[in-house]
């Protein structure tokens, strides 16, 4: 089951670096409609088979459901199945770090953020500046060490933009009608979306509320302070401030704006 969700994420991941593709308004839509239906039948087939081999007390009871199905099919080979896994993580975090580097060196290359995170390796053409800013990231969010806390919240910030980015659309549907639109979806798609988003950020506030749910919407918010101090106003002493420090980096990690590079 964990290899079929990491596969139904790395293909989420696609639409987000839509750019890097060399045929976008054809590959995309192919993409979606062969991936979404086939990660679905494997979802589906691979819990067939776990009810099929187990009960479902065997199923409550087992710390991992893809261990125990291997212990009790493969036997001989069960040790296949952690390793399987093991190949899935590490091709979902493949494409999360692809992701992830992608969508920091566009924002600050849009003026979102500061611009050293939009700069590129002056010799491999990466956006080192964005990558070691999400994985800076990371260890900040890995030191609570609290894995199932952190899946949790991730998952409620994920769909709150997830929503906006849908309610974006249908908004922009009405209020920009003669825009350019190469990939057009019919508009009960990001209707349904963004309700299915509504209730998964409200579903857990309502059935468990926690203190935790609001600390995640006010460091989610708080992002706003450092925007409108640093990119959106413009202050002087800001600029004097970044000035150096990007000068040092720019240096320090040889890297240029890509619009040198390319």
């Amino acid at each position: 089951m964990y290899i079929v969700l990491t596969s139904g994420l790395t293909r989420n991941q696609l639409n987000f670096v839509t750019e890097e593709l060399k045929h976008p308004y054809r590959d995309l839509p192919l993409s979606i409609i062969i991936g979404i239906p086939l990660v679905t039948v494997c979802y589906i087939l691979v819990n067939v088979a776990y009810f099929t081999v187990m009960t479902p007390t065997e199923l409550l009871q087992s710390s991992a459901v893809a261990v125990t199905f291997g212990d009790r099919v493969l036997t001989p080979a069960s040790w296949l199945v952690p390793l399987f896994v093991v190949f899935s993580t590490f091709g979902a975090a493949n494409g999360s770090c692809f992701t992830a580097g992608r969508l920091t060196f566009v924002t600050a290359r849009e003026g979102h953020m500061v611009k050293i995170l939009s700069y590129i390796n002056i010799r491999r053409l990466t956006p080192s500046p964005a990558l070691l800013f999400n994985g800076f990231l990371a260890i900040i969010y890995i030191i609570p060490a609290d894995i199932n806390t952190l899946i949790n919240y991730f998952s409620f910030a994920s769909w709150i933009f997830y929503g906006l980015t849908t309610l974006s659309l249908i908004v922009m549907r009405f209020t920009r009608k003669d825009l350019n639109r190469p990939v057009k979806v019919p508009i009960v798609f990001p209707i349904v979306v963004t309700l299915v988003s509504i209730y998964l950020v409200l579903a857990p506030i309502i059935g468990a509320p926690e203190l935790a749910y609001l600390y995640c919407s006010l460091f989610i918010v708080g992002g706003l302070i450092f925007y409108f101090l640093f990119i959106y106003f413009h202050f002087s002493w800001t600029r004097k401030v970044m000035r150096p420090i990007t000068k040092h980096l720019q240096l320090f990690l040889e890297v240029a704006p890509a619009e040198t590079e390319m």
